[in-house]
This record gives C-alpha cells, sequence and structure tokens, in this order.
C-alpha cells in the first residue's frame, strides 16, 4: 500500500501517465486490430451481407457491455477513490458489490434479449435479406455473454488495482486467439458469421484466466470480502458509472439511428459503407478509449487523497494526447481512405464512391472526440456524474438526433456523414464556454498545497 502512495505521489506527472497510458493504448490497439479483423474476416469469408448483419448485431451486444461498463467503472472509481483515503477494506466491498451486482444484472438483460431475439434485430435495423447473418451471430454472443461482463469488470479493477501491464496483457491474449480463431472458423471451417461469434467467445474466456492470475499476485489489493448488501455502496456505484453507460449505450443508439437512416435516405448502399466506415471508427474509437482508461485510475485516486493542484496537470497532458490523437487519425482519413475500402473487399463502384465521402466527412469528427472523452471521463472519475452526463447526451442525443434527420432532408444524404464531427465540435464548444464562464469548475476550489519533499511536480 505504501509503494503505491509513493508512486502516485512522488513519481513526475508525465512519468506516471505514460506507466498507465502506455499499456492502456497498447491493449486498446490489440483490440482494434482484434475488430477490425473480425470485420475483414466476415466481410472476404462471408460477404457483404455477413457485415452488415454483424454491423447490426454489434449493437444489442454493446447494451450488454455498457450495463457491465456502467457498474465497472462507477465501482473502480469508488474502489480507487478508497485506496486513496487509504481505506483497503472499503475498497474491497467496493469491488465485491460490483462483481455480484454486474452478473446478477446483465444476466436479465440477457435472458430478455434472448426471449426476443429477432424482433430486436429487426427493431435495430435488420431486413429479410439479411436477418440470418444477425440472428446467427446474436445468438452466441449472448448464450456466451456473461464471459464478457467479468472479462471487462476485471480488467477495469485490475487497472486500477495498480497493474496496467495485466489489463493489457488479457487484452493480448485475447485479440490474438481471437485473431486465430477467427481465420481457421470462417476460412478452415466455413462456419460463417457464426464461426466470428465462436471466435469472440472463446478468446474472450481464455483473455479471463489470464487477468486471474492477478490474485496470484503478493502486490494485489484485490479481493472479495464477506459482506451484507451496503446499498449506499450499489447507488454510488451506478451513479457514478452512469456516464459510462450513456457512453456506451449511446454508441449503441448512434450505430442504430445510423442505419436506420442510412437505410431510408440511401439504402442498402448506406448500410454497407457506413458498416465499413463504422468498423474504422470503432478501431480509432478504442485508443480514445484508452486515453480515458489511462487518466481514470490516476485521477480517482489524487481525487480521493485531495492532490487537486497535481490532478490538474494530468488533465492538461491528457487533453494534448486526446487532441494529438484526434490530429493523427483524420490525417489518416485523409491520405488512406482508398486502402481502407480496399481492406473490406468493396467492389461495387457505387459503394466505393460513398464509402469515399463518408470516411473524408466523418473522420473528422476525431479532432474534437479526444478532448470531449477527456473531459466525460475526468468528470466522471472525481464523481461528477452530472457534468458528465450532459456531455454525453449533448454530442449523442441531444444535438445528434435532430442533426441526424435535418442535414440529410435539407442538403442530401452525403450530409448524413457530417452529423458526427459537427455533434462532436458543438459539444466541445459548448464545455469551452461552459468552463470559461465558470458553469462548470475544472477541479474543487480547495487545493492545498503538498510539502515538496512530498511531491515532485516538475
Amino acid at each position: 500500500m505504501e509503494k503505491k502512495h509513493s508512486i502516485m505521489q512522488t513519481m513526475k506527472p508525465n512519468k506516471l501517465f505514460i506507466k498507465y497510458l502506455i499499456p492502456s493504448l497498447f491493449g486498446m490497439i490489440l483490440m482494434a486490430i482484434n475488430i477490425l479483423v473480425d470485420g475483414l474476416f466476415v466481410s472476404h469469408g462471408v460477404g457483404d451481407k455477413g457485415l452488415a448483419g454483424v454491423n447490426i448485431a454489434v449493437p444489442i451486444y454493446s447494451v450488454i457491455l455498457s450495463v457491465s461498463l456502467w457498474i465497472g467503472m462507477g465501482g473502480a472509481t469508488l474502489y480507487s477513490i478508497a485506496l486513496g483515503q487509504n481505506n483497503q477494506h472499503r475498497a474491497k466491498e467496493v469491488f465485491t458489490h460490483s462483481i455480484i451486482l454486474a452478473i446478477a444484472t446483465t444476466g436479465l438483460i440477457i435472458v430478455f434479449c434472448l426471449l426476443f431475439e429477432q424482433p430486436l434485430a429487426y427493431l435495430f435495423g435488420a431486413n429479410d435479406s439479411i436477418i440470418s447473418y444477425v440472428d446467427s451471430y446474436l445468438h452466441i454472443i449472448l448464450l456466451f455473454g456473461l464471459v464478457f461482463v467479468i472479462e471487462n469488470i476485471l480488467s477495469i479493477f485490475i487497472r486500477n488495482d495498480g497493474n496496467p501491464t495485466l489489463a493489457m496483457l488479457g487484452l493480448i491474449v485475447t485479440s490474438v486467439v481471437n485473431i486465430i480463431l477467427n481465420y481457421l472458423f470462417i476460412f478452415i471451417f466455413r462456419w460463417g458469421v457464426k464461426g466470428a461469434a465462436y471466435a469472440t467467445v472463446i478468446g474472450t474466456f481464455i483473455g479471463i484466466l489470464i487477468l486471474l492470475t492477478h490474485f496470484l499476485t503478493k502486490k494485489k489489493q484485490l479481493g472479495f470480502v464477506r459482506t451484507k448488501l451496503n446499498f449506499s455502496i450499489v447507488g454510488s456505484t451506478l451513479l457514478i458509472g452512469f456516464p459510462s453507460f450513456i457512453v456506451e449505450g449511446s454508441a449503441a443508439l448512434t450505430m442504430v439511428a445510423f442505419n436506420i437512416t442510412f437505410s431510408h435516405f440511401v439504402g442498402e448502399t448506406g448500410i454497407v459503407a457506413y458498416a465499413a466506415v463504422n468498423y474504422m471508427h470503432t478501431v480509432f474509437l478504442m485508443l480514445f478509449i484508452g486515453i480515458g482508461a489511462a487518466i481514470q485510475p490516476i485521477t480517482s485516486y489524487h481525487y480521493g487523497a485531495k492532490l487537486y493542484k497535481r490532478m490538474k496537470e494530468f488533465i492538461r497532458i491528457a487533453i494534448i494526447t486526446g487532441l494529438s490523437l484526434g490530429i493523427a487519425v483524420f490525417i489518416v482519413g485523409l491520405v488512406g481512405k482508398g486502402l481502407m475500402i480496399d481492406l473490406f473487399g468493396i467492389d461495387v463502384p457505387q459503394i466505393i464512391n460513398y464509402t469515399r465521402i463518408g470516411i473524408v466527412y466523418f473522420f473528422a469528427g476525431y479532432l474534437f472526440l479526444g478532448i470531449n472523452m477527456v473531459f466525460v471521463e475526468f468528470y466522471q472519475s472525481i464523481k461528477k456524474t452530472r457534468v458528465a452526463i450532459w456531455m454525453i447526451l449533448c454530442h449523442s442525443i441531444i444535438l445528434f438526433i435532430p442533426l441526424l434527420w435535418i442535414l440529410p432532408s435539407l442538403f442530401g444524404p452525403n450530409t448524413i456523414w457530417l452529423v458526427f464531427p459537427i455533434s462532436e465540435g458543438l459539444t466541445l464548444l459548448i464545455t469551452y464556454l461552459a468552463l470559461k464562464f465558470k458553469w462548470i469548475e475544472l477541479v474543487p476550489r480547495e487545493m492545498p498545497e503538498l510539502p515538496k519533499s512530498q511531491v515532485n511536480q516538475k
């Protein structure tokens, strides 16, 4: 415990941030590659309809994942704050409650989705020509849904327990196994989209086995304790983690809304083009999530320890990192759009042309997304959930939904792609104005000085 205090309080901010950022980014890059390979294997091994079918099934899976992320991030924030307060028993109570709550809640959702599988598929944008692909993928993912939930919760808590490297290793193993099995199941065994689903499940299960080795280490503080149901912990977990639920849930809503809009204004050409762009978006999104995953344990700990001035330095570093990554991804989209389309084996000229336009317009949103995600993750990590929720709703519903209908109705179907960058840009502008006019605070006003002997802020 003393060693963790020493690292968090005395390591230079740049070094400490990099210590968490590199494993987080590396793990997310591997997960992104994993997602991309899934799409490429399905596209080349099954076809365009298989790719579109999986893309429609993913939001339903995202709903389950969003609940586990809700509980995981809420619990992990309480866990790190408790460690910052040197209250190890409280930290273990939080972990115990989080695991039980996640399994019970997502289990009920999975049962409901299995009972209404096909109606949900149609509701999320499926049509008669691709419903069989949606069903084949979705059924397997739902049957083994708890595997994803457990892996997600363990990864979050292990990272908050000071072991981001193992969390990264779990993602590495999951990704590598998934890629190998995808090739075997789709191209050798010819199992189609079912093969992609089985590969994902098996890879995730093996990743869990890797994560469980954390409990064999001497430095771990994470663990279960016998405890009665504590409504205070449950309530705080759900309140603090709610922004994460909205982030993941709104991502699912965004995909559904895009699929419906493309289907209405463009037809199957739009659905296939969006499937390809959305796979690339999911890949790059993982990188921005990696920045948030790196800043959350640090800011939660410093908030619990009341090291507010030092915490502000980490926010500055994270914003610069998010902006730099956003610029880099936008440039990649401009330069590599042709290669991205070729990767998916799309050979219909109409779809190719529409996808090219989509990449250029859509990728402009990354210029703002990185900064927005840093702010959301930061405010969630210090229990300012209302601010985080407001930011998420602003770009995913309040601005996004009206724009999604207004732009194509007034200016044509190409402008559907502009909804993402416009909503992200306006959200960042509103956040800037809110900070400038002090409608919201970046850090608490009380900022006690630490003795120079305790902390090096250079």
